[in-house]
């Protein structure tokens, strides 16, 4: 299946450079933003996208808690994501795209390793303060992701950017769901073992963290002022005056 997907991959790819009108214009990735916020973000989803799959394992297959439990701990990462919400326009007016995606990046992914230390006995609340304080942070780049990727881009070729933006999108959360089961399943390979244990998840969520960290590589070929007009550091440019009639 692998193999297929990266043969189709590369035919559709020789397909869209050299017809004008592909569904996705992969010129589109020649603009270092969009590139940013296209192959950064997909990388950095991949991580992200894994938290679905083998948090709700971890928990109650690893850990033994009810659905009901699970769902009341993994919560959290959807109200610190509402909890962003407020300050993101700030923050990146602050600080900048650049650094923002750069730090953030970064952090995001520590809060993501940092599941792997979860244990049985592990308090619950300390699994829902980090599960809610790293909502936030991937919240936060998730929006700097979005908002950055169409700063560069020309109105008459949103629709295509919109377009080529969602599939990768897409894309990286089906992509992190394989990558997170393919990590669990390394870990079982080298354990030995096929029963899915506790300590399986552990080296599954450093492996899913450290191709999150991946993303930083892309987003440190930003320029420093990337993005900054949409951020709101500097002021817009004022169009040309009209000549005079």
């Amino acid at each position: 299946m692998l193999a297929v997907g990266v043969v189709a991959l590369s035919l559709y790819t020789r397909h869209a450079r050299a017809d004008p009108d592909a569904i996705l214009d992969l010129s589109l990735l020649a603009v270092p933003t969009f590139y940013a916020g296209v192959v950064g973000g997909f990388i950095f989803r991949i991580g992200i996208g894994a938290i679905p799959f083998l948090l709700p394992l971890m928990l109650q297959i690893g850990f033994g808690l009810t659905p009901f439990a699970s769902g009341s701990l993994t919560f959290a990462a959807a109200a610190g994501a509402m909890a962003m919400k407020f300050t993101a326009s700030t923050i990146i007016r602050r600080f900048g795209f650049r650094r923002v995606l750069i730090a953030n990046a970064a952090i995001s992914a520590a809060f993501l390793a940092s599941y792997g230390f979860f244990t049985a006995s592990t308090p619950q609340w300390l699994i829902l303060a980090l599960l809610l304080t790293g909502g936030f942070f991937r919240s936060l780049e998730f929006t700097a992701l979005n908002a950055i990727g169409y700063a560069d881009i020309a109105p008459a070729r949103m629709s295509r950017a919109t377009s080529f933006s969602s599939v990768a999108q897409q894309m990286s959360q089906t992509t992190g769901v394989a990558a997170g089961a393919a990590a669990i399943e390394a870990v079982q390979f080298f354990r030995g073992d096929a029963a899915l244990s506790a300590t399986d998840f552990g080296p599954a969520f450093f492996i899913v963290a450290a191709i999150s960290l991946g993303s930083v590589l892309v987003f440190m070929r930003l320029s420093p002022n990337a993005g900054a007009e949409v951020s709101g550091r500097i002021a817009p440019k004022e169009s040309a005056p009209a000549a005079a009639e």
